[in-house]
């Protein structure tokens, strides 16, 4: 008597055991806890505290996944660290994080790094605005009669940023006037100062050009002083060594320089 056959439509399906998976990532907590608060107890002297987190850690070493993770010997040291506070401690001490220094320190670090990433957050924000306003004034053609703020040195690695890292001449020409014109923020010393150190060669050494020239020739247009930037863009350091060469014409010594060219112009607040 033959076989019977099993309908295909009653035939059980093949069971598919799926790989197993690695051992699961066990919970790691921030070092920056104290341990008593972690486990949801308190630490008192001369309990067994260290040793299932030395249990994790041996176990942890035996898997690849695991093995890089420095949270467990962090976890571990931490432990350790506690042992050995309570050990010099009396008998019957409890352990209080509000009055351990290493725990009160870490928490201090923790809140000057989460309030300098809100500064530098901030200050990111501010730069992006700039950079819109400036680019708005571009596209109206005023940028040259806008006064300059704080912080513009910035902004104008902004604008170039946005541009493909392209040097942006009319920005570049505009921070130029406006430090040789000691306008805006550039009217205090240690502002210019500074400066020396955010803006490229080419502009100081455009500036510097635009001032001595502004120093012999008071009246010259805007128009006049346009090579100034070319000689400035192109070779920086001969420009810079004009400017100084211009300061002994006529044996006087620099000054403060009025506006060169655009101060006919109105400078509009911003």
């Amino acid at each position: 008597m033959a076989a019977r056959r099993r309908h295909p439509s009653t035939a059980r399906p093949a069971r598919c055991l799926a790989p197993r998976a690695g051992r699961p990532r066990p919970h790691r907590p921030s070092r920056r806890t104290a341990p008593g608060e972690r486990h949801g107890r308190r630490c008192h002297r001369g309990g067994p505290r260290c040793r299932p987190v030395r249990f994790d850690a041996r176990q942890a070493s035996r898997h690849e996944d695991l093995a890089d993770d420095a949270r467990g010997p962090t976890e571990l040291a931490e432990w350790e660290r506690i042992d050995q506070l309570l050990a010099a401690a009396p008998a019957g001490t409890v352990y209080d994080p509000d009055s351990d220094d290493v725990v009160q320190a870490e928490l201090a670090a923790d809140a000057a790094a989460a309030a300098a990433r809100e500064a530098e957050l901030r200050e990111a924000m501010r730069i992006t605005a700039r950079a819109d306003e400036l680019q708005a004034l571009r596209e109206l053609g005023t940028l040259e009669r806008t006064e300059p703020r704080d912080g513009d040195e910035a902004v104008r690695d902004e604008l170039t940023r946005r541009a493909g890292g392209y040097v942006q001449a009319d920005v570049d020409a505009w921070l130029a006037h406006v430090l040789a014109a000691h306008l805006g923020h550039y009217r205090d010393p240690a502002a210019r100062e500074e400066a020396t150190g955010l803006l490229t060669p080419p502009v100081l050494a455009h500036a510097a050009l635009l001032a001595e020239l502004a120093r012999l020739a008071p009246g010259a247009d805007v128009d006049e002083l346009a090579f100034t930037a070319r000689i400035a863009s192109t070779e920086p350091e001969a420009a810079g060594a004009l400017a100084a060469f211009l300061t002994r014409v006529e044996g006087t010594q620099a000054v403060d320089p009025p506006a060169p060219a655009s101060s006919r112009r109105e400078i509009m607040p911003t």
